[in-house]
Parts: structure tokens; sequence; C-alpha cells
């Protein structure tokens, strides 16, 4: 085992001891136990955790931030645990050693914690329900607004304003309830329910000749719902 003159890359020496994961195998100069998986250098030869007054320690891998960081703030003594990476020529950390005790503190810090993070997430969830509700229904007014006409304006504006759909009632024209924004969701839908526009697609149309092809319909549908103030289902079909 080589010498270790100073800490390995990436370590400090408010780390506490640096215990190494070996390459080769290798056993305990004082006890002559091994082969080791964990060791620590001392005066260039390399000894057990035992030997080393780190047996009592458990080994906690790397991949938990704040687990590892709250292990080693609830332990008297904590270690960190490197290995070398021969091809890019410097110690990496693979973990901590800490106290058990220590460990199941910061666990159960972890689980508080998760459990507050569930319960932010129903909140928040409870709180963008409740704006997408607020949302849907000045879409639905404005539609009403802008086509008395329309038989349909609540489900058109639940379907163009889900959230994270990226249709035209989630835009930014969308949200501020433009006149573009809310026609083109009303269109959207005559072309889809009132015309023939979807066979017209599974046919093998082009889309933009089917779109060319059913405007007139979709305009004489939108000019009576703008028109007229009694919800008559469709002037086209």
């Amino acid at each position: 085992m080589a010498r270790l003159a100073t800490p390995p890359s990436g370590t400090g020496s408010r780390t506490g001891p640096i215990v190494i994961q070996p390459l080769r195998r290798r056993h305990c100069a004082e006890c002559r136990g091994g082969p080791l998986s964990l060791l620590v250098v001392e005066g260039g030869t390399p000894r057990c955790l035992d030997c080393a007054d780190l047996g009592h320690l458990v080994f906690l891998p790397r991949g938990d931030t704040a687990l590892t960081r709250r292990s080693r703030e609830e332990s008297t003594l904590a270690a960190v645990v490197v290995r070398f990476n021969r091809r890019k020529g410097r110690y990496e950390r693979q973990g901590v050693l800490v106290e058990e005790a220590g460990l199941a503190r910061a666990e159960a810090r972890c689980l508080a914690d998760a459990e507050a993070r569930r319960r932010r997430r129903v909140r928040d969830a409870a709180r963008r329900a409740a704006e997408d509700v607020k949302f849907t229904d000045a879409f639905a007014a404005e539609i009403g607004r802008l086509f008395p006409g329309c038989p349909r304006a609540r489900a058109i504006a639940e379907h163009a304003s889900v959230r994270g759909s990226g249709r035209v009632g989630r835009s930014a024209a969308g949200r501020a309830l433009s006149e573009g924004a809310v026609t083109s969701a009303v269109a959207a839908s005559v072309r889809h329910v009132d015309t023939p526009y979807d066979q017209l697609l599974m046919s093998g149309v082009a889309r933009h000749e089917a779109r060319r092809r059913i405007a007139p319909s979709v305009e004489a549908v939108l000019r009576q719902w703008r028109e007229d103030e009694g919800g008559v289902e469709s002037a086209a079909g």
C-alpha cells in the first residue's frame, strides 16, 4: 500500500479519518486479518477498521446528500470512504462511515422531511386545482361572451385549459384570455366535432388541405354562435 502523505483529492482536514476501498487484496498489518474491503493507512501500512478504532462505524454509500450530511451531523466520529480511480488518476468519494445511532437519527429526520414534503405536495396540488377551476371558469365565461350561442363553452374551456397540455388555453395568450386564443380554442372544437375534419385526416388528406376544405363550415358555425343567443347545437354537420 502506497503511503498517503496528504488526504486524497476531494477530501480535507475537516472530514475526519480517511478510509480506503482498496483495488487489490490487502491484509491488516497489525492483526493480519483480511482481505480487507475497507482499510486505513497509518504510517504507510494498512490497518483494518477494528485496529484503527473505526470498526463500530457503519458504511453509508454516496447518493443521498441530505442523509449523508445529517448522518455526519449526528455522529461524533465519522470517516470519508474513498477509492482510487485509475482512469482519472485520483481518489473519489464512495460514501461515509458513521455511527449507527447517528444514522438512525438522520434517517428519522429525513423521514420527517419526506412527510412534510408530501403534505406540501398535497397542499400545492389542491391550490393548483383551485386555480385551474377558476381559470377554466374564466375561460368558459369568455367563450360565452364572444360566442353566446356556443352550446359547450364549459367543455371547450376544460379541454383547452388542461395544465401541462400545451393547448391554446395554457399559452400566454390563452392565460391572458385574448380574443384570438379563445377563438382558436372554439374553432378547434368545431373543427373536430362539427365537421368531417378527422375523417379527412384518416383517409389520407393532408392537414392543410383538410383544413381548407372544412374552413367554410367552421366559419359558418362560429358566425352562428356569435349571433345566436339560443345555444343551438351546430349549423354544420
